[in-house]
């Protein structure tokens, strides 16, 4: 039982991380003056969700893998969104 509560765990934690990435792209305002601030902690939020990712990934049944590429995927559009406002 261990093994699946670990899958369980390691989903959640790839899940919340995208969540949080993706509350922190839509929070981000262009023409405030702390905009370089939340830029970066937004690219940390997206560095650690990665992460996250390919944690759960190591472990993941198929449903949930399907599941991860999409935050995988997410995540990559934020980066690529990101990147051409730049």
């Amino acid at each position: 039982m261990p093994y699946h509560k670990d899958k369980q765990q390691a989903f959640q934690a790839a899940q919340q991380g995208t969540m949080e990435a993706k509350e922190w792209y839509e929070n981000l305002v262009h023409d405030r003056a702390d905009y370089g601030s939340q830029l970066k902690h937004l690219k940390q939020e997206v560095n650690e969700a990665f992460e996250q990712i390919n944690n759960a990934l190591e472990v993941a049944s198929e449903t949930q893998r399907a599941q991860l590429e999409q935050f995988r995927s997410d995540l990559e559009a934020i980066v690529s969104e990101v990147n051409q406002t730049e």
